[in-house]
Order: C-alpha cells, then sequence, then structure tokens
C-alpha cells in the first residue's frame, strides 16, 4: 500500500500492518508470538506509533506461505543474515523483491543490501577516506592472478568475501618467510579464519587461493585490506537508523586477534551506549558530518531507502599528525542487525510511522 497525506495513515483507512521477519524453522512459525520475540522491543514501539506488527518466520520449504502472508500487509522489516548454517538468502531476497513491487515496504530492500550491505561497499566507498590500501578481486582469476603481489611487501592482508557475517569467508594472510619479490604458488603463507575458534595454518599459497575459489561463485567477490595493528583495542559499532546515529557498541572482537591478546582473556561480547557517549563523538562527528552525506551519493542510493537499521563497524587506525585517533572502516551490516541500543527500536517505529504518514522517512 502507498501512503497518502491526508492524516490517515494508510489509502485504506487503517493503521498499517508491519511484518517483522526473521528466519526459523517451519516448526517455529506455529508458536512465534511478538511477545517471545528477541526484537520484542521493536513490536512494542511500533505499537506505540499505532502501527501494527507480526512475526513471521522464513523458511525455504514454506516461502509460499510467507509470500502470502507478506503480501496482506504494508511493510516488513526483515533481520535474516546473508549465512545461516549453510543457507544463504538466493531464495528470500527475489521474493522480497517481488513484495516490493507489489508497493509494500520492504526495509532492508536486497538491492540497498547489494550496494551498501556488502564488501564490496567498502571498495566502492573509499573516496570518503574511512579505508586505506584496499583492492577488490572481482573474480577468481583476477585474484589468483594479483593476490600474491599484494603479499610480497611482507605484510598482512585481511581478505573478506562480499556476502557474509560473523566471521564466515574472511581470513588473515601472511607470507611465513617474510617478505618476498615474486611469492608464488608453492611460497607459505599463514591464514587464519576469523570464524569463531578457527586457529592459524600453514598452507602453500596456491592452495590457500583454491580454498577460495568457492567464494566468487555466482557475482561473488572479495576484498583485500591491510591488518589494522590497533585490533587489540577493540572494535566500535556505530548503528544507523536510516541517516540518523542511533548509538554505539564496543567490543573486542576474537577473530583474528593476535595470539598474545587472546591469551591475555580478553571477554568477548558488546558493550552497548548511546549515541551521546562521551569516547565516540569524534567518530560521531565524521559519521554525521563527512562520510553519511555523501555515501548515499557515491552508492547511488535514494537517501530515503537507506535500511531502516543498518551499522558500521570501525577499528583504530594509526594515530594522526597530532596524536588523534583515526577510524578504519572494517565493514557495513543491512541483513540482521542485533542486538542494538535502546534507542534503537523508537527510532525504527517514528521511521515507519514517518512513511505512513508523509511518504518520507
Amino acid at each position: 500500500m502507498m501512503p497518502i497525506l491526508d492524516g490517515q495513515y494508510t489509502a485504506h483507512g487503517k493503521r498499517p500492518t508491519i511484518a517483522i521477519l526473521t528466519r526459523g524453522d517451519p516448526a517455529t512459525r506455529l508458536t512465534a508470538t511478538a511477545a517471545t520475540s528477541r526484537l520484542s522491543a521493536v513490536f512494542e514501539a511500533l505499537a506505540a506509533c499505532d502501527i501494527a506488527a507480526e512475526p513471521v518466520i522464513y523458511d525455504e520449504t514454506v516461502a509460499a506461505e510467507v509470500r502470502v502472508q507478506l503480501l496482506r500487509g504494508d511493510g516488513v522489516l526483515v533481520w535474516v543474515d546473508p549465512i545461516t548454517d549453510g543457507r544463504d538468502r538466493s531464495a528470500l531476497d527475489p521474493l522480497l523483491r517481488d513484495i516490493a513491487s507489489a508497493g509494500i515496504l520492504v526495509s532492508a530492500h536486497p538491492d540497498i543490501i547489494l550496494k551498501l550491505g556488502v564488501k564490496a561497499a567498502l571498495f566502492h566507498t573509499r573516496s570518503l577516506g574511512w579505508v586505506a590500501d584496499i583492492d577488490l578481486y572481482p573474480d577468481f582469476e583476477d585474484f589468483r592472478a594479483r593476490m600474491s603481489q599484494r603479499l610480497a611487501g611482507g605484510g598482512v592482508r585481511v581478505l573478506k568475501q562480499n556476502r557474509g557475517n560473523g566471521g564466515n569467508g574472511v581470513w588473515s594472510v601472511r607470507l611465513v618467510a617474510g617478505p618476498q619479490d615474486k611469492p608464488g604458488a608453492d611460497s607459505w603463507v599463514r591464514v587464519e579464519h576469523a570464524w569463531r575458534g578457527s586457529i592459524p595454518e600453514d598452507i602453500r599459497l596456491g592452495s590457500f587461493i583454491e580454498r577460495c575459489k568457492p567464494y566468487f561463485a555466482g557475482t561473488g567477490c572479495m576484498i583485500d585490506q591491510p591488518f589494522q595493528p590497533r585490533l587489540p583495542e577493540g572494535m566500535i559499532r556505530c548503528y544507523m537508523v536510516q541517516d540518523r546515529l542511533v548509538g554505539f557498541s564496543y567490543q573486542v572482537s576474537q577473530g583474528l586477534m593476535p595470539v598474545a591478546s587472546k591469551a591475555e582473556g580478553i571477554p568477548p561480547g558488546k558493550v552497548m551506549f548511546g549515541p551521546d557517549e562521551p569516547r565516540f563523538q569524534a567518530l560521531r562527528a565524521k559519521m554525521e558530518q563527512d562520510w553519511l552525506p555523501a555515501l548515499p551519493r557515491v552508492l547511488d542510493i535514494d537517501p530515503g531507502a537507506l535500511p531502516v537499521i543498518w551499522d558500521a563497524d570501525f577499528l583504530y587506525g594509526p594515530k594522526d599528525s597530532d596524536g588523534s585517533d583515526t577510524y578504519a572502516l572494517c565493514e557495513i551490516n543491512t541483513s540482521c542487525v542485533f542486538p542494538y541500543p535502546d534507542e534503537a527500536p523508537a527510532e525504527i517505529a517514528a521511521s515507519c510511522a514517518r512513511y505512513y504518514t508523509t511518504g518520507q522517512r
């Protein structure tokens, strides 16, 4: 349903109904409720804005039923990871495009995810200055031809598949023997997967390159960034509701952490903060004043189509000449942002309410 501007919420004169779509097995569909959902705060915030919300559980085996269910409503907010237990979104995304073509609000729209919520976005937005020394391998043959020379200087590179989550398809790679002018397929490299529980492994470069071949299936690609030495100092996540920063989290990720730092017993997990947290105001200023205004233009995205919730992860970069922190973009997440700061649900609901009353979010 398209919004109208006469004070009514929707063209049919009733308050809108929004589906909150998550992944689960078919049995879960029978028992899912707003109260028991991990997104219960979003349901409550939508209700406070006079928007009805219902849980919808997606599984490939019930896709036809889900489609019928979604077509009965006015919108769908989606929390589904790119990869879950080996299952991807290859069937879900076409379904969501079909729903959106019927005039139903879908956030995040799959086409927006393909511009903003993939690792290639880091390469395409490199002109903004939040990523340094980044490369993109558009296909496997390019990767096999050029990747070895990225290691020639002896530094540690971080490779990332285009769509993934939880460290899946993220690797650190370095030459075991140090700098080499012409490393080749027989050169030994030390690799580590960022997947939780992984340990470093020494392997021939050619074998590692072949291991990465599945990441290029279909329209897949990989990006290549330098390892950030300040990784043990933690990662800052900026939470966004469309173009509004609504909070932060701080965590020390265990993926790719140097062994010495792991031994210190640094606990994993996120600590949430509101948008006014003093420690992160320099990063907030960069996001709000420099990066956010330019991001939609660089990626050719309508600002009004930015996801109803998304986040950007930053590591600490090198100190600048004044001794101030710089920040290196690690990734942007748009598919399944959870958990989130306490301020987020009310902002999500307000964004939806603006859409159904004014057509603008």
